[in-house]
């Protein structure tokens, strides 16, 4: 199964950065280029070493001018995330390029690579919320929330893969029909940010 894979996949790169613990260190795809296994793990290591950016920015402490440049890499990695989505459905598009649409095929509320977004976003939450329920520097109602809250997490991951499995079973049908379209996020783009054209008059 595709999510099964997938979810194999983003726990490998999430083990593979915590070796390290470093949101410098660069990345090691082990898979071939151009196969959906590396856009995924690539996908998967840019949302782990953004997770961990999320948490040093949130350092009471921290230098200013060291949370804006936090604060731009995690622009730019925004970015990196949506390019990595937008591969992985031009990957799926060319794969069921030759699936006719039935007559009445429907389209679907998000593409499937935002679903496996989310798909890979869960892995995190799981991965993090399971070493809550095993820190001894807590008590125990602390773990037995986490263990609660990780519960949660799997059974969602569980729902959105089944989700994301049927998706693709309609694609491969043609009961449904894949369409995309570029983010266009303005905020990056210095002709459509205000305040980035306004500086350059």
């Amino acid at each position: 199964m595709f999510t099964e894979n997938a979810n194999q996949i983003f726990r490998k790169s999430i083990a593979d950065y915590h070796r390290y613990d470093d949101v410098d260190r660069a990345i090691e795809n082990p898979y071939a280029e151009g196969s959906i296994e590396h856009l995924l793990y690539m996908k998967n290591w840019i949302d782990t070493v953004q997770w961990h950016l999320e948490d040093i920015i949130r350092d009471p402490e921290i230098d200013p001018c060291e949370a804006l440049k936090i604060k731009r890499r995690i622009d730019k990695s925004n970015q990196d995330r949506t390019d990595m989505v937008e591969y992985i459905d031009s990957w799926m598009l060319d794969k069921y390029r030759s699936v006719v649409p039935q007559p009445d095929a429907r389209i679907n509320t998000e593409t499937p690579a935002w679903a496996i977004d989310r798909l890979s976003i869960l892995a995190l939450k799981i991965w993090h919320m399971a070493c809550e329920t095993e820190r001894t520097d807590v008590d125990d109602a602390h773990r037995e929330a986490c263990r609660r809250k990780l519960a949660v997490l799997e059974q969602q991951q569980r729902d959105l893969s089944t989700a994301i499995e049927e998706l693709i079973e309609d694609i491969e049908a043609g009961r449904k029909y894949m369409k995309t379209y570029k983010q266009m996020k303005m905020y990056n783009d210095p002709a459509l940010n205000p305040v980035l054209y306004a500086q350059s008059k």
